[in-house]
């Protein structure tokens, strides 16, 4: 159980913080950057549950925590040592991976077919949704840039790449199933 007494703890003022595991490294350091760009898109997803009503709003939840998973397996460097760690660190699963592509499946097959690309826009959720992908992409790209450094868990890699995917079809069913999707048209404004 995490217990927040004090907020502020001035342990941050010379430009560091403290990973997972104790160590101290810059703010600017790839690892927080990546794990700070996910809890960005954890809160682009809280703005988009202001639009989202029922199952759409409970898989939404889901998410959040998944992210919250996800920060604090990015957060925990040496995977290699995770077996010797006096409290073993949280990790994302190809479960969660999984969930995410049955979610995926199942709004594909009540979806319009596509025949354009479509523009970030129509209900007011399918516009948050499409910031929580732009966003989650980004994660994704940060993350992936991480791993050419370090190590980092291959679940958690697969998580975002499937979440931002996930993003584009839940756009696409907040629009009607894709009926009130806004189609782009190339060149259209010349």
């Amino acid at each position: 159980m995490v217990v927040l007494n004090k907020i502020y703890t001035k342990t941050g003022d010379a430009g560091e913080t403290a990973l997972g595991n104790g160590a101290r490294v810059a703010k600017h350091s790839m690892r927080v950057t990546a794990y700070g760009t996910v809890d960005e898109a954890n809160a682009t997803f809280g703005l988009a549950r202001l639009y989202a009503e029922g199952d759409l709003d409970t898989k939404l939840a889901m998410i959040q925590n998944d992210l919250f998973d996800l920060g604090a397996d990015l957060c925990r460097p040496d995977m290699e040592k995770d077996a010797d760690a006096e409290y073993p660190p949280l990790r994302m699963s190809d479960a969660q991976v999984s969930r995410l592509e049955t979610e995926i499946d199942a709004m594909t097959d009540v979806l319009e077919p596509l025949r354009s690309f479509i523009l970030p826009g129509g209900s007011a959720l399918a516009a948050h949704l499409h910031l929580c992908r732009t966003v989650s992409r980004r994660a994704e790209r940060l993350t992936v840039e991480l791993a050419t450094m370090e190590s980092v868990n291959p679940s958690a890699v697969r998580y975002l790449n499937r979440l931002s995917d996930w993003c584009f079809a839940a756009s696409r069913m907040a629009n009607d199933a894709g009926h009130d999707d806004v189609l782009w048209v190339p060149g259209a404004n010349r």
